[in-house]
């Protein structure tokens, strides 16, 4: 037997199947190969075996996650199903199984030097895969790995059979925090789109949400001027209708229900992924301040007075209301950007509501890190700074160094802007040669790396007070700027190299994937993730073509709710009137009048500046891909765009990817006829 590190690529699958584990995302800690002829066999007879005395260990439980992994087995496998799920200590070698139990005897330590309950071993035999993990959520991240070492197979051919090869390993994770933020403050999404966004960022073992629940757009001819009150803000968790805090929700269909909040977290804690809520005050806070115009600060009405006697008990009333919902050891209150001469206010703010949360609901809290120069007062070291930019003192290796626990979510490297940035100040999704190449050192990004040009802005892996690093995707332009698969198609391969880079490092480990390995696997991996479809993804009925039809008798349903670009739509239509809706769809509706586009979960209307002739056939050719979506008709095409307000400075064209609206043809008071319909997938 011998040690070795993962360096096989997808092209050399078949003939090493059963000589090595597959590069994956993210990488293995060690694997020591079992003999190159032996591996097991994993067919749809496998069985799933829960150590009996762990089964109920744990929330969610070992059980509990043993149930998702056996959906999410199908999945990859494509069987058309697997046995029940078996709860016994001693299984028999007579059928092959996968076993699932807790008791990992090797210690396993974080970069930081921090016990980690998240580390796992796991034998591979020709008739068990046995993951023995820490705790329930150790053999959840053990079944992503083997998961994605059956996506790789089956990414090739299996016809039914699935080898992976003998041996033994174990894995942990580098850092302690690998998350995501997600605007939902200045864009609204429905919780079903964040719990995909969960399920899918699991798969390569990213831990947590980071959830920014209430923020405003930022327009100073707006915010500054008499018209304040119509600058966009919003708070997304929605109270009783009988509450006192009902005011401070404008738009009620633009927020979650305590019942759909708790959903979404059981729904994220059950792949693994922790959601930690954000309430940002007192800077970014102008919903309340629509709400309770007293507490601001005048002329600066995004800006919470602190010095008012209301403002401080109005905001514990809020986090009353909803510290019960929230089922994170963690939250944000946010805290960034204020006005540095009120450093002091600042200051006693922080610290009072850090030991108000923990004495409500013996949570700790998080902020944004922000200059605060003050000359008598200082936060308190149990609150942990989530690093993002360098202004004044918030440099990470000097506040390690005071004893604050340290997140790296620094602008530069972790940044993303929904559709755009100012300037192109962030990429569209995480800047690949940064990843992998772009440390002051020369090599690539990891938690500890903080700037690129200047390495004694870096900290050590090991750092004591580094806790991990969380990647962000603001809405700054808000909710016409992109629909929600959009920020999906910005996030998924970002999340998947975040993934690598807060679990492995950069240079750490011996296993760490190399780029072009990165870029051989992520495809396969991306299709195969389990538990969503957030690429929308269908099986057409021949060929490339989705659907064809010579003629429609409206309303017709289809049995695709959605199609993910790219792909063509084509159609002849001569209707008979403006109203009504052509093509509908989960993701999109396609309206007759200016043939608009529509997104149903911001009901958001992109025109076309394009109109149909009443009672006259026009033929239409619809193309998309990730980046846009035009018209072709007549000869001639027509783009979907939308105009953003970029601060109110400039406005900007930009392209609008659409999914094909697939449900249903002809509906929502249609009239007139439609043939020639056909649905085709592009490469």
């Amino acid at each position: 037997m011998r040690s070795f590190v993962l360096q096989t690529t997808l092209g050399f699958l078949l003939p090493l199947l059963a000589a090595c584990l597959q590069p994956q995302i993210p990488s293995v800690k060690s694997f020591i190969q079992g003999s190159p002829t032996s591996a097991f066999r994993l067919t749809s007879r496998v069985q799933i075996i829960v150590n009996a005395p762990d089964a109920h260990t744990g929330s969610p439980s070992l059980l509990d996650f043993a149930r998702t992994f056996k959906d999410d087995l199908i999945s990859v496998t494509q069987f058309s199903h697997i046995p029940d799920i078996i709860i016994d200590s001693q299984p028999s070698l007579a059928q092959p199984h996968i076993f699932l139990s807790l008791g990992a005897t090797s210690e396993n330590l974080y970069f930081n030097g921090n016990p980690s309950r998240e580390g796992y071993n796991f034998n591979i035999s020709t008739r068990s895969y046995t993951i023995t993990g820490m705790e329930p959520i150790a053999v959840w991240w053990g079944t992503r790995t083997l998961l994605q070492q059956v996506a790789l197979v089956t990414g090739a051919s299996h016809k039914g059979v699935i080898e992976l090869p003998s041996g033994t390993g174990s894995d942990s994770p580098g850092w302690e925090v690998r998350g995501f933020m997600l605007d939902a403050g200045r864009h609204w999404f429905e919780a079903s789109f964040i719990a995909d966004l969960c399920i899918y960022a699991s798969f390569f073992k990213i831990q947590s949400l980071h959830l920014h629940a209430s923020d405003n757009l930022w327009n100073p001819s707006f915010l500054y001027g008499q018209d304040w009150r119509k600058l966009y803000s919003a708070f997304r968790f929605q109270p009783p209708a009988y509450s006192a805090l009902s005011g401070i929700v404008p738009l009620r269909n633009e927020s979650w229900s305590r019942e759909e909040f708790t959903q979404l977290q059981t729904t994220c804690a059950a792949h693994g992924v922790a959601l930690v809520p954000e309430i940002d005050t007192p800077g970014h806070s102008l919903v309340i301040t629509k709400w309770k115009p007293e507490l601001m600060i005048p002329g600066a009405p995004d800006n919470l007075n602190l010095s008012h006697p209301d403002t401080i008990p109005t905001i514990k009333s809020i986090w009353n209301e909803f510290l019960p919902w929230f089922s994170s050891l963690e939250v944000s209150i946010g805290a960034d950007e204020y006005e540095a001469a009120l450093a002091d206010d600042y200051i006693s703010f922080v610290n009072e509501m850090s030991s108000y949360i923990s004495s409500q609901s013996g949570k700790s809290i998080r902020i944004w890190g922000t200059n605060e120069p003050s000359k008598t007062l200082s936060i308190s070291t149990n609150v942990t700074i989530q690093h993002w930019n360098f202004p004044g003192d918030t440099i990470p290796v000097e506040l390690t160094k005071k004893g604050y626990k340290v997140i790296n979510s620094e602008q530069s490297f972790l940044y993303l802007d929904g559709k755009t940035s100012d300037g192109g100040q962030f990429p569209t999704e995480l800047n690949q040669d940064l990843m992998w190449s772009g440390a002051s050192d020369g090599g690539g990004w990891a938690p500890n790396i903080f700037s690129s040009t200047d390495s004694s802005n870096n900290t050590s892996p090991n750092d004591p007070n580094l806790r991990g690093a969380i990647m962000a995707l603001w809405n700054d332009w808000g909710n016409n700027a992109t629909t929600p698969l959009e920020i999906y198609y910005q996030l998924s391969r970002s999340l998947a190299v975040f993934g690598e880079k807060t679990w492995t490092g950069s240079g750490v480990q011996a296993s760490a994937l190399t780029r072009d390995q990165f870029d051989r696997v992520y495809p396969v991996l991306n299709a195969a993730a389990p538990g969503q479809n957030l690429n929308r993804a269908v099986q057409p009925q021949r060929g490339n073509v989705v659907y064809q039809y010579k003629t429609i008798i409206a309303p017709l349903r289809t049995s695709f709710d959605s199609v993910g670009p790219p792909y063509t739509l084509k159609f002849t239509v001569n209707p008979t009137s403006q109203d009504g809706v052509l093509f509908s769809g989960r993701d999109s509706k396609l309206h007759v009048r200016s043939l608009a586009f529509e997104d149903p979960s911001t009901q958001k209307f992109y025109w076309l500046n394009f109109t149909l002739l009443l009672n006259q056939e026009t033929t239409v050719e619809i193309h998309a891909t990730r980046e846009s979506t035009y018209a072709l008709i007549n000869g001639q095409k027509y783009w979907w765009l939308t105009n953003l307000d970029i601060w109110g400075e400039y406005m900007q064209l930009a392209n609008m990817s659409f999914a094909a609206p697939s449900s249903a043809i002809g509906v929502d008071g249609f009239a007139g006829r439609i043939k020639d319909v056909s649905l085709v997938l592009e490469s």
